[in-house]
């Protein structure tokens, strides 16, 4: 039960008063990741490392100096965030074996509020996907594949094998994360998000997703895709837990210089007793092609609910999102070719044994080291920025971007606070279903309606809204004025207490208990 609670109610109380200790929560949580390992959601677990982190909060508490709200909490960080003495692999074989010799500046604020540290959990190749299935130790899977309330309604299969290829797709890049906070193997986690990649997972996994204004958390450590538009992400089963994650994360880093000058200051979330004073903008141009009926149907009932509160509710519009996808993958490639360059085989990482020449070295290496997606994407970036295309594609993608961003100052000078829209066009899919398209084609129809916030870098977050026919997850997606995350989820708290998503109800599999997954390492600091 304690693994269920959110981190200001029951187990906050329940570490402060003895009822549980941090070392129980610890081996409370590695025991579901190991009853769990079929979903695949962690790449390392760092067991004997969390367990003296949990020691060692156990002595705090003793002495009556926890360090926090934090303190003792298990949590779990995407394998694209640098852990001193922990393997960071990206998911990608040109990073096997690399071990950081320093922890990213949120992992770092994290352990420094006596956070526990579990493990790194598993992601699409170097972040570049949106079903977690492209990384090089194999595919996530969603825990609703497991629900009772997702077997009740899908069709009983005879076969064991059948069942076995009847998992569903639970989105990306953050599967894992999203996957372990919603399986109850930790509280909360880390993901990051270029274009979706934290909200996307968390609508289809039933959690939380929080996408912060760009700059106002740091990214050093974040291992980068596209530096303009990367933000670390926050998943949790509440939106309280992600206020509070918030409040340790936030603030200027001298190691980044795109995060904020000034002071952050946490706050908590007021219960709003009403929402009579509150702007909702509906974006026309959400009304993306390839929207289900359900999601449509959701949608106009969340507006309702609003309007029937006392909320103004206007149609809004936002001309320039029809070009936003198209744009993003422009300025997405050109990005992701320019940062890949450093991975060459010279200063850390794979390195080929190709000795013919220093050139085929370089091309053995990546050749080896890339999967066929991130190659694409170099080669896409790299064409992009030939000289005889730069005007023509990258810098005709950096106008189109400024006219998106405006769109948003503009409605939201018209006096909107908060936009509404889905975050996917869909629920999960099938996996079978779900590989069948390629990953450009499936990025471009996922990143929809979630790119365009990271394109003007403002705070978003993913609410978990309702269980669809299938039985499965549906998000819908809270847009906020810059910086303004205070009122974004104070707003989205608000909508979460009047929808009362339903707890996952995870049944026994321990059929899948087989050992598929073999890859899970111990890890400790040195």
């Amino acid at each position: 039960a304690a693994l269920k609670d959110g981190l200001r109610s029951q187990v906050s109380a329940a570490l402060k008063e003895g009822r549980v200790t941090p070392t129980e929560l610890c081996q409370q949580c590695l025991a579901r990741i190991k009853s769990t390992k079929f979903l695949n959601a962690y790449i390392t677990v760092a067991e004997e490392t969390a367990l003296k982190q949990a020691e060692e909060s156990e002595e705090r508490y003793k002495r009556g100096q926890p360090l926090g709200i934090l303190d003792g909490i298990p949590i779990a960080v995407k394998d694209n965030f640098n852990t001193a003495g922990i393997e960071t692999t990206c998911a990608s074989n040109m990073l096997k074996g690399y071990i950081s010799p320093y922890n990213a500046t949120v992992v770092q604020k994290l352990l420094d509020r006596g956070a526990v540290l579990l493990g790194k959990t598993n992601l699409d190749e170097f972040a570049m996907g949106s079903g977690s299935t492209d990384g090089v130790f194999g595919p996530v899977r969603n825990p609703w594949s497991y629900s009772k309330q997702y077997k009740e309604k899908s069709v009983s299969k005879s076969h064991s094998e059948d069942e076995e290829s009847n998992w569903v797709n639970l989105g990306g890049s953050s599967g894992g994360s999203a996957a372990a906070v919603s399986s109850f193997t930790c509280f909360a986690a880390l993901g990051s998000d270029t274009g979706g990649s934290t909200r996307n997972p968390a609508a289809h996994c039933g959690v939380v997703g929080l996408k912060p204004t760009y700059g106002l958390i740091s990214r050093h450590g974040l291992i980068p895709l596209v530096n303009s538009m990367d933000v670390p992400g926050i998943l949790t089963r509440c939106v309280d837990d992600a206020a509070v994650l918030l409040g340790s994360l936030a603030g200027h880093d001298p190691k980044d210089s795109t995060t904020i000058q000034d002071e952050f200051k946490p706050f908590g979330l007021p219960d709003l007793t009403g929402v009579s004073k509150l702007s909702i903008g509906i974006p026309k141009e959400y009304h993306a092609p390839g929207l289900s009926s359900e999601i449509v149907a959701l949608w106009s009932k969340a507006a309702d609910l609003f309007k029937n509160a006392g909320a103004k509710v206007v149609e809004v519009s936002l001309p320039h999102t029809r070009y936003s996808i198209v744009c993003y993958h422009v300025l997405c490639t050109a990005e992701v070719a320019s940062n890949m360059a450093r991975f060459d085989g010279l200063e850390y990482g794979h390195r080929s044994d190709m000795k013919d020449s220093t050139e085929s070295m370089y091309a053995a290496t990546r050749r080896e080291g890339f999967n066929d997606v991130v190659r694409g994407r170099i080669l896409s970036g790299n064409y992009f920025l030939l000289k005889q295309n730069y005007e023509k594609y990258f810098v005709k993608a950096q106008k189109v971007r400024r006219l998106i961003a405006d769109d948003f100052v503009k409605v939201f000078r018209s006096g909107v606070d908060v936009l509404l829209t889905p975050t996917t066009l869909s629920d999960a899919a099938p996996y079978m279903e779900f590989i069948q398209e390629d990953n450009r084609t499936r990025s471009a129809q996922d990143d929809l309606l979630t790119q365009a916030a990271n394109m003007a870098g403002l705070p978003a977050i993913s609410v978990p809204t309702a269980l669809s026919e299938r039985g499965l997850p549906v998000g819908l997606q809270f847009i906020g004025r810059s910086f303004q995350e205070k009122q974004l989820l104070t707003v989205a708290k608000w909508f979460e207490k009047q929808v009362q998503f339903p707890v996952i109800q995870l049944e026994e599999v321990k059929r899948h208990d087989n050992g598929v997954f073999q890859h899970q390492k111990s890890a400790s600091f040195s």
